[in-house]
């Protein structure tokens, strides 16, 4: 897939999170690699998390959500599931940016699954 359809892909999933959730998104660039160096990484979010700012914290660089495209590509079988596969990453990412730790977005998604069943 080219990098431009790719990208509708990312932004789609944006534009699935919860309104009042991207409303409070605060100073984080959200960007594609086309693959990880080191193995088969999905998403990653860099930075300091949400729940942690405190005062002083004016004038900082943002937070950074990379998303990988070949890994994705790799695992996902038909395009529906590509598209679905990167919506959760988004997601995912951006839970990270909220200060929700990597144990407690598993159980976000335990219940996000159970719900959508």
């Amino acid at each position: 897939m080219d990098k431009k359809d790719f990208e509708k892909l990312v932004n789609e999933g944006i534009k699935a999170i919860p309104k009042k959730f991207l409303e409070r998104l605060d100073n984080v660039d959200i960007v594609i690699e086309k693959g990880y160096p080191q193995g088969s990484l999905l998403g990653l979010y860099q930075g300091v998390p949400k729940n942690a700012w405190g005062r002083g914290f004016g004038m900082r660089l943002p937070d950074k959500i990379t998303i990988f495209q070949e890994p994705l590509e790799r695992i996902a079988k038909t395009p529906e599931e590509l598209k679905e596969i990167v919506k959760n990453v988004v997601w995912h990412e951006i839970a990270h940016h909220f200060g929700f730790s990597e144990k407690e977005i598993r159980e976000l998604e335990r219940k996000r699954n159970k719900y959508k069943e």
